[in-house]
């Protein structure tokens, strides 16, 4: 009966030490602020090839979170970027789309709406939690519909922490261009 009775109590304290360490894992990660240098990551993208932030300085990064590739939402966002691409092209615009899916998603999902922009896999969720944009959907998480206008000097330039896809590409186009007259230089008169 002993032998139970510590059997039990061993058994109970082992799942009151997990419960305590469900509770104490770590709040979301907040999004950083604008203004901030923009963390750097590493991830690889429809086909398979690694970026990284770092390889974009002196250009403008449209760095966009949706939450699962063929989803309405997030196929209306991505052929509007796609719709807008030689706009943001002319304006030293680099488009990246960031979702959990894994890399043979994101080539079908490339493949099938013709997405003329990289697209990349954060399966380990690690760049999403970074950003702050990570959410709990049932058992998993996904990348929520966030997007950070990164600057050329890879400063966060512009947060939108709630998108709706349908005019959000014309919104971000507007924003580069009034930074970008921003700094333009004075024409002399």
């Amino acid at each position: 009966m002993l032998a139970l009775r510590n059997i039990m109590v061993t058994a109970l304290l082992a799942a009151a030490a997990s419960v305590s360490a469900v509770a104490a894992d770590p709040a979301p990660t907040a999004s950083p602020a604008e203004g901030s240098a923009a963390p750097d990551f590493k991830l690889q993208d429809q086909a398979g090839k690694w970026h990284s932030l770092k390889q974009y300085k002196g250009k403008w990064v449209v760095l966009y979170f949706y939450p699962k590739d063929f989803t309405g939402g997030c196929t209306t966002q991505a052929c509007s970027l796609r719709d807008n691409i030689f706009a943001f092209n002319k304006q030293n615009a680099v488009i990246l789309g960031v979702s959990v899916d894994d890399v043979a998603s994101h080539e079908k999902f490339a493949k099938e709406h013709s997405l003329p922009f990289d697209i990349l896999a954060d399966p380990t969720r690690e760049v999403s939690g970074l950003y702050g944009v990570l959410f709990s959907a049932g058992t998993s998480q996904l990348a929520s519909r966030q997007t950070f206008l990164i600057g050329p000097d890879g400063k966060i330039v512009k947060h939108w922490d709630k998108v709706d896809p349908k005019g959000h590409s014309d919104m971000v186009l507007a924003e580069i261009k009034a930074h970008s007259a921003d700094k333009a230089p004075a024409k002399a008169g």
